[in-house]
């Protein structure tokens, strides 16, 4: 019988199983030194957990100031080390 964290979705069932071959390992590694902490410090380290307008050019440009923010936080920290 499955353990409340097992997974019962065929489809997850199927990724669990092939998250388990090496190669497969290997690619899901890479993604951490990819684009995601990037995501992850904008959310934790900015507080950006969601946008505040509506509309596709309000959204684009809110995300243009997030991550401007982002690159000078980024530039800053660089400087100094």
């Amino acid at each position: 019988m499955n353990s409340p964290a097992e997974p019962k979705a065929p489809w997850r069932i199927a990724m669990k199983e092939k998250l388990k071959t090496e190669e497969a390992k290997a690619k899901y590694k890479r993604r951490k030194c990819t684009v995601e902490p990037v995501f992850g410090i904008i959310k934790s380290v900015l507080g950006f957990t969601h946008f505040f307008l509506r509309g596709l050019e309000n959204v684009k440009t809110e995300w243009l100031l997030v991550t401007l923010a982002y690159n000078c936080k980024r530039l800053c920290n660089l400087k100094a080390a």
